[in-house]
């Protein structure tokens, strides 16, 4: 069968399963009594634009991850088929933009209860350039246009790799302001939502990638390549769906007794139907495929896109359906709508580490860091050179601190009390950085991830060394450079009034948090010697100062200041138990003084060890210099990462 029509079959799969669960779950059915709704034109093109978005999302996706990472490339360029697939992925890019936009007037009709033919022009307009469901579309669909024009613009690898990533973003947009945004638990609602979107996108518009280059003369391999994507995306798509339908459904019995619960069973079924096919694959159809018999693999595969298709129409109707967990609640609570949970009770030792606020983002980038570092650790062991237990140590405890400053009651605590903010903010930027980099995490990588067996592909150490090597990360190494980032992520943060709107936004709120750790991460790389070029310790030593007198004066300010920092924001959100604003505050300016002495201190005492070693003869002032270099199980010499 050819793809085309394989393609137009699981759209059409998608399409008929949508139509049977939006009349299934009601979602045409939901309008109030004695409200004049927006009419059927708007009823029924609101949801079938929306999957119409969806699958050229995810079509997009699948071709321009599989041109940049799957297929054999040609030295720094795309390959013939690599460059195809760029080429064939601008119409779907360009038709996604066009998409997003007719997306927005259905939806101001939807919002508006008027018919598409009586809106007018400054209504859609105010819709979206003021309103956050608008805003989100807006910038989809500009996305999706800069996709579609990258995809023209040249055939570097390099660039097919910021192409698909910058799709990948793409998708990401209305996930943020959806269905899922305005559930109680908002935090775990959206971020499991937007990692269930990435996961689900790769898997479904890889496969569809993989299929459009089943003539390729390494199809065996790249298929295999796919195949470990796939099984990693069903992990991620099965977690976060889960973690997703706990917050809409409200309690576990809703799922066999209300009617999204049947559909979110009937949607557990096609997940579980694509993993016994993935596991067929893995254990039959990948070694036929590597023998020379591809048509069991390709007609199970096919078989597979339809039902990942059948998948993605039914969580476009899962989209539109009222959820036994009402999105507006009957008597909202304007601190619940503003926070995404309760407000907490007074700060005791025990809820700071035992009132977890429930999120995704963090706890899947501690759980799969400590478990990728540890198998690494492990291959290594096998391989015969040893691996400091120190090391080890030191990055699972920088990941557990990470996760427990994001994801404990520090966490909810730090969204409502300046205090715990501020001594979250010097945590995450300081603590967790120096462990993190203590566990030479590139070195380890370095060393174990072997490379593929094909040259022209690029597997994960080729695109780490990469970036290590780039131009960008090089600048971004030099001294002066990472302290102006870490001094600029303290001033700017604080002094300029963005602290206060990045809080009201929970993408925002992960975006500032992220940034904490990596300009500390920038920071102490280049004091602790990661991967730096040869600088003498003196001038580290002075870079290390001034950070701690940029940062001790920022809390001088903070301290004799008489106005509060997004005031806006914590007066809104500032409990009745709690002290006044501007004596929180000044109590926040003091604990981060105290939180950030020990780190401070560890990381003079190591540039002074180092100095003393270097005048005593070894004339090596950086244990991150190029010139030094470790064995690995690839029989290689690479540098090595010395905190």
């Amino acid at each position: 069968m050819r793809t085309s029509v394989l393609m137009v079959a699981a759209a059409g799969a998608a399409a008929a399963v949508l139509v049977a669960s939006l009349r299934f779950g009601a979602a045409l059915d939901a309008g109030l009594p004695g409200i004049p709704g927006p009419g059927a034109l708007t009823e029924w093109a609101l949801p079938a634009l929306t999957l119409l978005a969806t699958l050229l999302g995810v079509l997009t996706v699948g071709l321009t991850v599989t041109a940049a990472f799957l297929l054999p490339g040609d030295g720094t360029s795309v390959a013939a088929h690599g460059w195809l697939l760029m080429r064939r992925s601008t119409w779907p890019a360009l038709l996604w933009a066009c998409t997003c936009l007719l997306l927005i007037v259905v939806t101001v009709s939807d919002v508006l209860g008027v018919p598409v033919p009586r809106l007018s022009r400054p209504s859609v307009s105010s819709f979206a350039f003021s309103i956050a469901q608008g805003q989100a579309l807006l910038l989809q669909a500009g996305l999706a246009l800069v996709v579609a024009v990258l995809t023209r613009s040249g055939v570097s690898r390099g660039l097919a790799a910021v192409t698909a990533g910058l799709a990948l973003v793409a998708l990401l947009p209305p996930a943020f302001t959806g269905h899922s945004a305005g559930a109680g638990d908002h935090q775990l609602a959206v971020t499991s939502l937007a990692l269930h979107i990435l996961a689900a996108s790769l898997w479904v518009g890889g496969l569809a990638g993989l299929l459009l280059v089943r003539r390729h003369r390494r199809f065996a391999e790249t298929a295999s390549r796919y195949s470990r994507l796939a099984l990693a995306c069903f992990v991620a798509t099965a977690v976060s769906g889960a973690a997703n339908a706990a917050v809409r459904l409200g309690s576990w019995p809703a799922l066999g007794t209300s009617r999204y619960g049947l559909l979110v069973l009937l949607k557990v079924l096609a997940l579980l139907a694509v993993g016994v096919i993935g596991a067929v694959h893995r254990s039959r159809t990948l070694p036929a495929l590597r023998s020379g018999v591809p048509w069991a693999f390709l007609r199970l595969a096919g078989g597979e896109l339809l039902v990942l298709g059948a998948a993605v129409g039914l969580a476009v109707g899962l989209s539109r359906s009222p959820t036994p967990v009402p999105e507006i609640a009957v008597e909202p609570d304007p601190l619940v709508e503003l926070l995404g949970f309760d407000q907490p009770g007074p700060v005791t030792a025990a809820r700071l580490l035992a009132d977890p606020l429930p999120d995704m983002v963090f706890p899947v980038v501690v759980v799969v860091g400590i478990l990728t570092y540890l198998a690494g650790v492990r291959r290594l062991r096998r391989a015969g050179p040893p691996w400091p237990a120190s090391r080890t140590v030191s990055w699972v405890g920088g990941m557990l601190l990470l996760g427990a400053m994001t994801g404990l009651g520090v966490a909810r605590y730090a969204y409502v009390l300046v205090s715990v903010h501020l001594v979250q903010h010097v945590v995450l930027a300081t603590v967790v950085p120096i462990l993190l980099i203590g566990g030479a995490p590139v070195t380890l990588a370095l060393q174990v991830l072997r490379r593929p067996a094909d040259p022209q592909v690029r597997g994960p150490r080729e695109w780490l060394l990469l970036v290590l090597g780039s131009r960008f990360l090089r600048f971004l190494s030099r001294p002066p450079v990472a302290l102006a980032v870490y001094v600029l992520s303290l001033y700017g943060l604080y002094l300029t009034g963005v602290l206060g709107r990045l809080m009201r936004y929970h993408l925002g709120h992960l975006a500032m948090l992220a940034s904490f750790v990596v300009a500390g991460l920038l920071l102490f790389r280049v004091l602790l010697g990661a991967g730096r070029r040869r600088v003498h310790p003196a001038v580290l030593i002075v870079v290390h100062l001034l950070a701690v007198a940029a940062q001790a004066h920022l809390g001088l300010i903070l301290l004799r200041s008489t106005s509060v920092i997004a005031a806006d924001w914590y007066t809104a959100v500032h409990p009745a138990w709690a002290p006044s604003l501007l004596a929180d505050q000044r109590l926040g300016a003091g604990l981060s003084w105290a939180f950030g002495a020990l780190p401070a201190a560890v990381v003079l005492l190591l540039l002074v060890r180092e100095w003393i070693r270097g005048d005593h003869g070894a004339g090596n002032f950086s244990p991150g210099d190029p010139d030094q270099s470790c064995a690995n199980p690839n029989k290689e010499r690479i540098p090595c990462q010395t905190p």
